[in-house]
């Protein structure tokens, strides 16, 4: 086997591995978020909070499809998107919609905090739950139908496999929407609105806020500026490779740039696959207040499984007449 097939087969492998294992981690980090946000009194009712529960339910069906598409062609041995065309439309639809609508989140979240903690009355009235579930709403609709062209123009080409056959979708795909949709843009908004909250989050303490409202703002400005900044570290490296793939095409049949190139999308993918998975951790090792959350929600968790099998073997030990 020469370096080149080694480096490939290396490729191929860490995209593996690191897919089960995010898929793993990242699934258990999502649920209990999704656990902890949805049970807490002081989060339930909270619009920011709305925008991470719904990341996490996100960020879980996006681990989910991405660890389908790279298992499914280690267990039948070939890749069913280049045979079936119903996978090859899905798992390319799917991703770039659950994508997308991660990183509105994101960005919503980013948003409202800076809305939240702006000390003009004005624009603290604009961010209410309400607006909240329109946003997402509005994300949903909006990131569908932008999926739409790509369900039509998949298609599988018996020489080259499952992809896009229109050339205007592919420049559309490789100018705008990998450098600036789903790069700059996000960026940018997000680091913008976290900063500026960070910054209106500072001089709480200046205004007439209760107590509980000014730790709870804080303690979500704090999680939220976190969290974009895993994002903003997370998705550069990735937007420069695709940058830089648009201008520095490598050909198949130079195997040996190939395979590096194979190598370099394996890791810069899954670094962007990470960012679907650490909010959790994230959050827990980021915030005593939410670590406090946690165990609160799993020791209420545990102790109604408890009560529950109790109560089961009583039931079977003392039937009822």
């Amino acid at each position: 086997m020469s370096t080149a097939d080694e480096i490939l087969v290396l490729a191929e492998k860490f995209s593996l591995y690191f897919t089960i294992v995010i898929f793993v981690t990242g699934t258990i980090g999502n649920l209990l978020n999704f656990g902890v946000l949805t049970t807490s009194k002081r989060f339930r009712s909270n619009q920011c909070a709305f925008y991470l529960i719904i990341e996490s339910i996100v960020d879980t069906c996006q681990l989910s499809i991405i660890f389908i598409i790279y298992i499914l062609p280690f267990i039948y041995g070939f890749s069913p998107g280049n045979i079936f065309i119903v996978w090859c439309k899905l798992k390319n639809i799917l991703p770039q919609v659950f994508r997308l609508l991660s990183t509105s989140m994101v960005c919503f979240a980013a948003f409202d905090q800076f809305l939240c903690t702006n000390p003009q009355c004005s624009m603290r009235r604009i961010s209410s739950i309400q607006l909240a579930r329109r946003l997402t709403l509005t994300a949903i609709c909006i990131w569908t139908i932008h999926g739409i062209p790509y369900a039509i123009f998949y298609q599988i080409i018996p020489s080259n496999g499952c992809i896009i056959t229109n050339t205007n979708l592919i420049h559309y795909y490789s100018y705008f929407y990998y450098p600036i949709l789903h790069g700059l843009f996000p960026i940018l908004t997000s680091c913008l609105f976290s900063l500026l909250a960070y910054r209106n989050v500072r001089h709480l303490v200046r205004r007439q806020v209760a107590v509980v409202r000014r730790r709870l703002d804080r303690q979500l400005t704090a999680m939220v500026f976190l969290r974009v900044i895993f994002f903003v570290l997370l998705l550069t490296p990735y937007t420069i490779y695709r940058i830089y793939s648009l201008n520095v095409l490598v050909s198949i049949t130079d195997l040996g740039p190939y395979a590096v190139d194979q190598l370099i999308y394996s890791i810069m993918a899954s670094l962007i696959n990470l960012n679907y998975s650490m909010n959790f951790y994230i959050f827990f090792l980021s915030s005593s207040r939410y670590r406090r959350q946690v165990k609160l929600f799993y020791s209420k968790t545990c102790c109604r499984f408890f009560k529950l099998n109790c109560n089961t073997n009583q039931n079977e030990i003392n039937p009822s007449d």
